[in-house]
């Protein structure tokens, strides 16, 4: 599943070079939108800096990543685009990084330019904090009240509640989410990592003598820290 950083704000990282101060910072940015509104929000927050140079990669539904780079006044290819390979590099995916350039009177040169926004891009991507992100599938179970709690406690510890320790695991990643509880009838909610009904089907067949089925009830992407 696909690495991002955890949501909020990042350590920012100072490379001095030459007496050029390169401060690099990356962000979560779900969309285009988001990159662009941070990459803004630092280029405001330090006016008086030569250069912000910037480089993102994000999601779009059902398409390529948008990958995109910006040299910001530094000479063509020597800053947005070493970023982006950078970035592309770390696997990372809805990130954003933006180097701010103060100039300190010595020129790089070409080269220099290049290791330096390479430099801070990588140590400002190694000290944010990094997640995996998660496509959990959600289902409900429809069981009447005085079954539930058995039923939850079968469905948390599957091997003992039949016997066989080795079935424990059998359903990848299952998790009780919640239970929902009415005046007969209440909804155990569970979550998988798979969109296969099946084995969840075959173990509430084995818990519940085929009484309960799964329904499906859509999905959600969670947060893993590394």
């Amino acid at each position: 599943m696909p690495l991002t950083l955890s949501r909020g704000e990042q350590p920012q990282v100072d490379l001095e070079v030459k007496r050029s101060h390169f401060l690099g910072r990356a962000e979560r940015t779900d969309d285009e939108e988001a990159a662009r509104a941070f990459i803004a929000r630092i280029r405001a927050a330090r006016p008086d800096a030569r250069h912000h140079c910037s480089a993102f990669v994000v999601d779009a539904p059902g398409a390529r990543p948008v990958e995109r780079s910006n040299d910001d006044g530094e000479p063509s290819g020597t800053a947005g685009q070493p970023m982006l390979e950078v970035l592309r590099g770390t696997g990372l995916t809805n990130t954003t990084v933006v180097v701010t350039r103060y100039f300190g009177g010595t020129l790089l040169g070409t080269g220099g330019l290049v290791r330096a926004y390479s430099q801070a891009t990588a140590q400002a991507l190694a000290a944010a904090t990094r997640v995996r992100l998660e496509r959990r599938h959600l289902w409900e179970l429809r069981t009447p009240v005085s079954q539930a709690g058995r039923l939850e406690a079968g469905l948390r510890n599957p091997g003992a509640t039949r016997g066989h320790p080795e079935s424990v695991g059998s359903v990848g990643g299952l998790t009780v989410e919640e239970t929902r509880w009415g005046s007969t009838h209440a909804v155990v909610v569970v979550s998988t990592n798979s969109p296969d009904p099946r084995p969840l089907g075959e173990l509430l067949a084995s818990l519940t003598q085929g009484r309960v089925t799964p329904e499906p009830a859509g999905s959600r992407v969670v947060e893993r820290p590394l």
